[in-house]
């Protein structure tokens, strides 16, 4: 099952550097909003907390797809 496992390590690959953005934007994020307080811009704090919550998902998926390339290069048979 090779092929299995570099289908898999080539999703993680495109997984992660989707994560890597996320990070990237979360922290322009907090540059932007360094010299704000909660609630002062509702719309910029409604943007703020879904970016932090897709990066929250986006996070834990990429985190499913290592544990799953891991889980192949153990157990290459499975």
């Amino acid at each position: 099952m090779p092929e299995d496992r570099a289908r898999a390590v080539k999703i993680f690959v495109s997984d992660f550097i989707v994560e890597i953005a996320l990070v990237i934007a979360v922290a322009v994020y907090f540059a932007m909003a360094q010299g704000q307080s909660v609630g002062e811009n509702l719309t910029f704090t409604m943007v703020g907390a879904g970016l932090m919550a897709v990066a929250t998902y986006w996070t834990l998926h990429t985190a499913r797809k290592g544990l799953e390339v891991i889980a192949l290069r153990l157990h290459p048979s499975k």
